[in-house]
C-alpha cells in the first residue's frame, strides 16, 4: 500500500533512499499515521509536524549509536514507525501494545523514555558527556518544542550545556511562530555560511590564533551584534546568551533544507541549536487548521476530519470544575485560576474568558505554578490551581515549602488523578494521596460524584489555610446532580455513611465508593459502605464505630494502596484499634501499563466485578 514506507524496517533503509524520494517518505508517513491514529486515538497535531525533523534525523545521523532525546515523546510517532515498529503502531497505547511515548525497555531506538516536559536537553547532555566519558564517537540530538521550553527544566539543561561546552545538538521544533520575518537573501545566506564546515574550521582556526586577546574579545563582541541583528525576532540571543552557537530559523517542514543542514551541524561539535519552524497538523488539513483540537483528537474519519464519539449526557469532571469555579469567582472578586498550560484540558477555557484578569497559563512550568500561587495568597487572593496529578509531582517541593510550610489558602485541584487510561505510566494519577498525605496542615479530598466536587471546591474557599487538596479522576462523573445546587460547606474531616452492614465495612475514597455501593448491594446487607471524603484529616472518630461493629475493613481507592487511604486507616487502627484486619484494593507496588480506564479498573478490582470477588471471599470465610 505504501511504496516506500511498506520497505522501510530499520533507519538502515531510510539512508538508502536517494534525498529525492525522502519527501515521498514523508508523505506516506503522515497518511500511515492519520489511518492509524483514526482507529486507535493519540497525538496526533504534534506527530504529524514533526515528521521531517525525525526523517531527516534518521536520514543524516546513525541511530541508535546516534541517540535522538524526544521531549515529552507524543511527537515521536515517524520515530517509531521507522524503527521496527511500524506493524506494531497499529496498536499504540492498547494493552499490551506500545507505548504512546517512547520507553527504553520498548526499543534500542529510545534511548531515552519521556511522558513529562521539558527533559530532552538535561537527558541528552547525561549522554552526550556518557559518551565522551568512555571515548565513543556517538553523536546526540535533543529535539524539543517550543511549549516544552517554557519549562524552567529546559533551561537548567540548557545553561549547563552551554557553559560545560558539550557536543550536544538541540534541535527547537517552533510550530507557534512565523518564519516570514526571517526570510531572504541575507538571512539564508548568513544561515548558509556560518552551517558550512569551510567557515568553521576558519573560524576555529583564527580564535585559536587569537587565544584570549582583545582582537578576539572585539571580534566575538562584533559577530554576536551582526548576527543579533539578524536573528533576534527568532530568539537567538537567548541562546547564544546561554553558550550556544544559533542556526536558524529554518523551515522545518522542507525535508530537504533539514537534512542539508544537519548535515552541516553534525560535526561542529559544541553546543549548538537549529531553530526549525514546523505547522502543527502538517499535511492533514483538520489539524492544520485547529491544532489544539487535534493535539488528541479520539477517533475520526480520516477522509473528512469528522471525530467520532457523540454527545456526552453526563459531565466530566473537567467541565464541572470549569463551571463551578465561574460561579465562585462571580461570588468572590478573590479567586484567581491558574494552570500550567492545561486550560481546555482541565476545563478552565471558559473562565478565562470570563475572568481573564483573573485566569493565569503559566506554560509548562508546574513548580512556578504553585509558588505563583503561594504568592497571590500571600496577596490575598485566593487562588484555584488546576494541575494534573501527574504532573503535580513536579511541584512537590514547592507545594511543602511555599505554601504548607506558611499555611497559605491554595486549593490545589488534582485533574486526572488515579488510572488514566491509554497514556500509560508516566501520566496514571496514582501517587497523589501517598505523596501529599504526610504533609502537616495539609487537606486532601476527594468527591465520589459532581455534586461532591462542587461542594469540596466551595468548602475549599472557605479555608484560611492551606494546602487544600481535591482530587479527581480523568473522565465523566455519575450523573449525580450538580448544576444550580445551593453551595453547601462540607465539615473538613468528616466521612459519610452510605450504607450500613453487619459483617464487613468498605471504606472508599473518591468514586470508588459508587462501586462499593454497586457490589454491597448483592450482599444483603452484611456489606456496610462508607465514604471518606477527606483521606486527612482521617475522620477517626467514625473509623473507631467502624472498628468496633465490624469483623474485617476493605479499603477502596484509585491510587497506590501503601500510604494512601490503606496507609491512613492501617497506621490509626494500629495504634488505636488493634485485632481489626484491613484488606487493601488499589494500586500494589508496580507502575500502570497502559490500557482503556475500565481494562485498569479490572486489573485492580476497582470495578464492581471485581470488589464483590473480594467481598464473596472474605464472606465465605466468614461462613
Amino acid at each position: 500500500m505504501y511504496e516506500l514506507l511498506d520497505k522501510i524496517d530499520s533507519p538502515a533503509d531510510v539512508r538508502k533512499l536517494d534525498l529525492s524520494q525522502l519527501e515521498q517518505l514523508c508523505s506516506e508517513i503522515r497518511s500511515y499515521l492519520i489511518e492509524c491514529c483514526a482507529v486507535n486515538p493519540g497525538h496526533l497535531a504534534s506527530s504529524l509536524g514533526a515528521v521531517e525533523l525525525i526523517v531527516g534525523f534518521h536520514y543524516v545521523f546513525n541511530c541508535p549509536e546516534d541517540k535522538i532525546v524526544f521531549d515529552v515523546g507524543h511527537q515521536s510517532y515517524a520515530h517509531k514507525v521507522l524503527t521496527g515498529r511500524r506493524e506494531a503502531f497499529r496498536r499504540n497505547r492498547t494493552k499490551d501494545g506500545l507505548s504512546g511515548f517512547t520507553s527504553r525497555s520498548e526499543s534500542e531506538y529510545d534511548c531515552f523514555g519521556a511522558g513529562h516536559s521539558s527533559t530532552s536537553v538535561s537527558a541528552a547532555l547525561g549522554l552526550a558527556e556518557a559518551a565522551k566519558l568512555q571515548g565513543l564517537g556517538n553523536k546526540v540530538v535533543a529535539l524539543i518544542g517550543d511549549g516544552a521550553l517554557t519549562g524552567g527544566l529546559a533551561f537548567e539543561g540548557l545553561n549547563n550545556a552551554g557553559t560545560g561546552g558539550s557536543d550536544l545538538l538541540v534541535i527547537l521544533n517552533d510550530n507557534n511562530q512565523s518564519i516570514d520575518g526571517n526570510t531572504g537573501a541575507l538571512h539564508n545566506y548568513l544561515l548558509k555560511v556560518t552551517t558550512s564546515s569551510r567557515y568553521n574550521r576558519l573560524k576555529d582556526k583564527v580564535w585559536r590564533h587569537l587565544g584570549d586577546s582583545r582582537l578576539r574579545a572585539c571580534m566575538q563582541r562584533w559577530i554576536r551584534s551582526v548576527k543579533s541583528y539578524v536573528v533576534k525576532k527568532s530568539g537567538g540571543d537567548l541562546f547564544e546568551a546561554l553558550g550556544f552557537r544559533y542556526f536558524g530559523p529554518i523551515d522545518g517542514n522542507d525535508i530537504r533544507s533539514v537534512v542539508s543542514n544537519l548535515r552541516k551541524l553534525k560535526n561542529i561539535g559544541g553546543p549548538r541549536v537549529l531553530h526549525c519552524c514546523t505547522v502543527k497538523g502538517k499535511g492533514y488539513a483538520p489539524a492544520e487548521a485547529d491544532p489544539v483540537t487535534w493535539h488528541a483528537p479520539g477517533k475520526f474519519d480520516p477522509a473528512t476530519g469528522e471525530r467520532k464519539g457523540g454527545a456526552r449526557s453526563i459531565a466530566r469532571y473537567q467541565d464541572v470544575f470549569g463551571k463551578v469555579l465561574c460561579e465562585l469567582a462571580e461570588q468572590d472578586g478573590r479567586v484567581v485560576g491558574i494552570t500550567p498550560a492545561m486550560a481546555s484540558g482541565c476545563g478552565m477555557t471558559e473562565f478565562s474568558r470570563r475572568f481573564p484578569d483573573r485566569f493565569y497559563d503559566v506554560g509548562i512550568e508546574e513548580e512556578h505554578a504553585a509558588t505563583f500561587s503561594a504568592g497571590l495568597a500571600a496577596g490575598g487572593m485566593r487562588p484555584f490551581c488546576n494541575i494534573y496529578s501527574t504532573f503535580a509531582q513536579r511541584a512537590y517541593d514547592q507545594i511543602i515549602h511555599d505554601i504548607a510550610l506558611q499555611h497559605l489558602p491554595v486549593v490545589l485541584c488534582f485533574d486526572r488523578a488515579g488510572l488514566v487510561g491509554e497514556d500509560g505510566a508516566t501520566h496514571q494519577g496514582a501517587f497523589d494521596l501517598a505523596a501529599y498525605r504526610s504533609i502537616p496542615g495539609t487537606v486532601i479530598c476527594a468527591p465520589k460524584d459532581e455534586w461532591e466536587l462542587r461542594q469540596l471546591m466551595y468548602t475549599g474557599l472557605q479555608q484560611e489555610e492551606g494546602p487544600y487538596i481535591i482530587r479527581y479522576p480523568r473522565g465523566t462523573g455519575e450523573g449525580a446532580l450538580w448544576e444550580n445546587v445551593p453551595f453547601a460547606a462540607l465539615p473538613v474531616g468528616k466521612a459519610e455513611c452510605m450504607t450500613e452492614g453487619s459483617e464487613i465495612a468498605v471504606i472508599g475514597t473518591g468514586p470508588a465508593v459508587n462501586r462499593a455501593m454497586e457490589a454491597a448491594e448483592g450482599f444483603d446487607g452484611k456489606v456496610g459502605v462508607y465514604n471518606f471524603r477527606f483521606v486527612k484529616p482521617l475522620d477517626t472518630g467514625m473509623l473507631e464505630r467502624i472498628a468496633e461493629s465490624y469483623s474485617r475493613i476493605v479499603t477502596v481507592e484509585d491510587g497506590v494502596v501503601k500510604g494512601g487511604l490503606f496507609g491512613a486507616v492501617s497506621e490509626y487502627l494500629a495504634e488505636h484499634c488493634p485485632g481489626v484486619p484491613v484488606t487493601p484494593v488499589g494500586i500494589d507496588d508496580r507502575f500502570v501499563a497502559q490500557a482503556s480506564q475500565a481494562e485498569q479498573r479490572g486489573e485492580y478490582n476497582l470495578d464492581k466485578k471485581g470488589l464483590e470477588k473480594i467481598l464473596q471471599k472474605f464472606l465465605e470465610i466468614r461462613k
